[in-house]
């Protein structure tokens, strides 16, 4: 059934639009083209039903999402535990890992994540801002002195994200991008491994505000280089299409934006 479709697509466009083998199906270059006009075209559909149906007036059912563990250990748990008790006909299932989930081949039907670079190919929605700061444990910077410029970090055992930043630190100084090369003896692809390490005065860490905060509000943790700003980041809720979207994950993207979009971590 599949096949016939395709071949009346392909007709229809008069080109072909899939390389075909015995063992793989791949995109050609008008295959490319076509896939994301056509996911275009199906999202006005589901878009038109939406408008002239009427729908369900209480969430339901299941939603699948996932995030990174820090994110989803330190803020998500509390956020989806008040919206299954807010919408008692739903669950949740969270998937925490520290990797960019395929939401259709794993069928996860919302994903947070925390980027700049968004995939062109799916729907995303901007929950929050996430903001980092360059910190050290006191320790450390009565041993090893602070810096006093943010050049001065490429001579610091940085503790760096095997994802984001590990060999180069993004800054904004007065108005001005500043990149500096940095390089340490720890790097994780865990934000929780970075905390402990520099609580155990490892050396000088950049992490997300949400994830340390408390822990300079405690002194454990002091900010350095408060003048030089890290580049921030968005915090996403993504999702594969807009077509006959469920209201369960509607309203979770509202609840999402109502808890986080204050950035509550950044408040003290």
């Amino acid at each position: 059934m599949v096949s016939r479709y395709l071949a009346e697509m392909e007709q229809w466009v008069g080109v072909r639009l899939l390389h075909r083998t015995t063992r793989r199906l791949s995109l050609t270059p008008a295959g490319a083209e076509t896939l994301p006009r056509c996911r275009q075209m199906l999202d006005m559909v589901g878009d038109l039903r939406s408008a002239v149906s009427t729908p369900e007036d209480t969430p339901r059912g299941l939603l699948r999402m996932t995030t990174s563990m820090s994110f989803g250990s330190r803020h998500l748990a509390r956020v989806i535990t008040d919206y299954v008790k807010l919408h008692p006909g739903t669950s949740v299932d969270l998937m925490l890992v520290d990797r960019t989930v395929n939401l259709v081949e794993e069928r996860v039907d919302l994903a947070v994540r925390i980027t700049n670079d968004l995939d062109p190919n799916l729907i995303a929605r901007k929950l929050a801002v996430c903001r980092s700061i360059v910190c050290a444990s006191p320790d450390y910077l009565q041993r090893e002195g602070e810096p006093a410029r943010v050049e001065d970090l490429s001579l610091r055992n940085c503790l760096t994200h095997s994802y984001f930043g590990k060999s180069l630190w993004r800054f904004e100084r007065e108005g001005v991008p500043v990149d500096v090369p940095v390089s340490g003896n720890i790097s994780a692809n865990e934000v929780s491994v970075l905390l402990q390490a520099a609580l155990e005065g490892a050396g000088v860490a950049m992490l997300p505000t949400y994830y340390a905060a408390e822990y300079v509000a405690q002194g454990r943790l002091k900010v350095i280089l408060p003048q030089a700003k890290p580049q921030e980041l968005g915090i996403y809720g993504v999702y594969a299409s807009r077509r006959q979207m469920p209201l369960i994950l509607r309203s979770m993207l509202d609840f999402l934006v109502e808890r986080l979009g204050p950035a509550p971590w950044d408040q003290s």
